[in-house]
């Protein structure tokens, strides 16, 4: 599917200082970047970052003098999702794992598994199969966190959504990678485009490691699983943030958008089965 993705975005700078900008498509095997443009008012040279796993492209911009930035990116792109069915799936034994796998198993910033680990396995544990623990969790996280606007800062993590049992997807997504971690199944913070987010923003989900795949989950349910553009992976939000920011800013205004690039197709709404994911490589 292609779809076009745009992000605008102001400051203003009362000083010098820099700017690390994370909201660039990621170009994957499964996801290409038709075309792309980016620029910035006034001009300002900007340096393009790769992490070093390539779980996200960084735009690095030095501000030499304060005044207003307006920032303003869009780009086509042509992503693609794979069904994979999970009824046999395993989980994949600790020993097993590749390296680049074992830190998506502890505890970090905003997903704190350890704090969890006894909630999870009185709710989760009981359940054999991985992918129906996932399902199972993330459906409770539905049911029983309220999605609410403004609700959360910050500095919220998941220990703090199931105190407050309310959150945006920012918490959702942590709080389901909390619990996949404190249940020894690997799960990354994902953050990117979303077609059909009402309001129209950027939206965060999770990936949990199932049978030696990426398995796409999304507790809030509020766009299509396989109309997602990917800009980012971590292990949280610490690692995926639009925007890192050094020195005296003011964040003034934000505007986001993903629609299709080809109005004759529709996306529908993927929910992950009892015994079906969703894969985005």
């Amino acid at each position: 599917m292609k779809f076009d993705v745009l992000a605008d975005m102001e400051y203003t700078a009362q000083s010098q200082g820099t700017l690390i900008l994370c909201i660039h498509a990621l170009r994957t095997p499964n996801q290409t970047v038709i075309n792309e443009t980016f620029t910035v008012e006034p001009y300002i040279k900007a340096e393009e970052l790769v992490s070093a796993n390539g779980e996200n492209r960084l735009v690095r911009l030095e501000v030499t003098e304060p005044g207003e930035l307006k920032l303003q990116y869009r780009a086509t792109i042509d992503n693609c999702y794979k069904l994979i069915d999970m009824s046999a799936a395993e989980e994949v034994p600790i020993h097993k794992l590749s390296p680049d796998i074992l830190p998506y198993l502890n505890p970090s910033r905003y997903c704190q598994s350890d704090k969890l680990f006894r909630l999870a396995h009185n709710m989760f544990g009981y359940i054999e199969s991985p992918f129906e623990k996932v399902t199972t969790l993330v459906n409770w996280i539905y049911n029983n966190v309220q999605y609410l606007s403004g609700s959360t800062n910050s500095e919220t993590s998941a220990y703090d959504t199931v105190t407050e049992q309310a959150g945006v997807c920012r918490d959702f997504a942590h709080l389901g990678i909390a619990l996949c971690r404190a249940l020894t199944i690997p799960a990354r913070y994902f953050t990117g485009y979303a077609y059909k987010l009402v309001p129209a923003d950027f939206h965060a989900c999770f990936e949990a490691y199932i049978g030696g795949e990426w398995i796409l989950f999304d507790a809030t349910k509020l766009a299509p699983l396989n109309s997602l553009i990917k800009i980012a992976t971590g292990r949280d939000a610490a690692d995926a943030a639009i925007a890192n920011i050094f020195g005296d800013f003011i964040f003034n205004s934000m505007r986001v958008s993903c629609e299709l690039a080809d109005d004759n197709y529709k996306p529908y709404y993927y929910t992950p089965r009892k015994q079906e994911g969703l894969s985005y490589i």
